[in-house]
């Protein structure tokens, strides 16, 4: 399955000629969105292949991940078990729109405290999960193995030489290592980072055998999940002058990375400039719910 490749048109690409396109890899499945479709197909193959029935990972409220992984577990047969960081959602995880469609979708949670959840890559505490649960598939949080990295190679073709650089937002750097492998030498792939601080390098670095590739740091917004005023207001002009909706949490950050680079005159005029869109819409309402406490601007949906 491939996405669409739609060109953007605003007035400082132009004027500083320079092309801009989107992969619009938030079109691809209208529940199992972008990056996580490529993360979760080969994933998926690997639990039927395995004779494994149930699919197990990790996320947080408003996880792409767990609501991409329910519907991806639902629509090929399989059951699905999310452990939820915040034991506190226990009683209010109805609330919240994620979750509720992950739940809809057939999930079953398990919420536990952030001391116990930083526990979820160690073999004890995996273990005491398989005698709860039975044996299942794991998927770590936000889906990033081989089996991830080997689906997210295929949101590059053959088409996509022409560009001279891509750009792609990174969480746990497993969809941009994707993206690294399936690039040819002159192309230059920039990550923009939506964690704070500097640690992605070493992980991609784990992924990759290419060193055509760099992480920005500059523009997290202060980290993960964390927004401003002029980061929504951005992702609404935005929305307004091209008719393509961003998330607030990846894809947004890069786009505006992106464009203040591009007016900082980063690339020569000519550059041809790919730019991944990968999906995560669905987290906006949750986004919005936050936004309205801190009466803070709404994302227009």
């Amino acid at each position: 399955m491939q996405s669409i490749n739609q060109f953007v048109e605003l007035p400082l690409f132009a004027e500083k000629n320079i092309t801009v396109v989107i992969k619009r890899e938030d079109l691809l499945h209208p529940f199992i969105s972008g990056n996580k479709f490529r993360k979760l197909k080969y994933n998926i193959l690997a639990a039927q292949a395995q004779g494994k029935s149930t699919i197990l990972t990790f996320g947080g409220a408003y996880s792409n991940h767990i609501a991409a992984t329910a519907y991806a577990a639902k629509e090929n047969g399989l059951k699905a078990i999310g452990v939820i960081r915040g034991e506190e959602l226990q009683n209010s995880w109805q609330r919240n729109t994620t979750l509720q469609k992950a739940h809809e979708d057939g999930m079953r949670f398990k919420f536990i405290s952030r001391e116990a959840y930083r526990q979820k890559e160690e073999e004890n505490f995996i273990e005491r999960l398989k005698n709860e649960f039975g044996e299942f598939y794991l998927v770590p949080e936000g889906g990033t193995n081989s089996s991830a990295i080997k689906g997210c190679e295929e949101i590059i073709t053959q088409n996509d030489e022409q560009f001279n650089i891509i750009c792609c937002s990174v969480g746990t750097g497993g969809t941009v290592s994707g993206v690294i492998n399936a690039s040819v030498l002159q192309q230059r792939i920039i990550g923009f980072s939506a964690l704070k601080g500097d640690f992605l390098n070493a992980e991609i670095q784990k992924m990759v055998k290419k060193e055509n590739w760099e992480v920005n740091n500059d523009f997290h917004f202060g980290g993960y999940a964390k927004v401003t005023e002029e980061l929504v207001r951005f992702i609404n002009d935005f929305k307004q002058k091209t008719q393509i909706p961003l998330d607030p949490i990846y894809t947004g950050k890069m786009m505006f990375g992106l464009y203040q680079m591009i007016k900082l005159d980063t690339f020569a005029p000519g550059t041809k400039i790919l730019a991944i869109h990968t999906g995560g819409l669905q987290g906006i309402t949750g986004m919005n719910s936050i936004l309205k406490k801190k009466n803070l601007p709404l994302l227009h949906i």
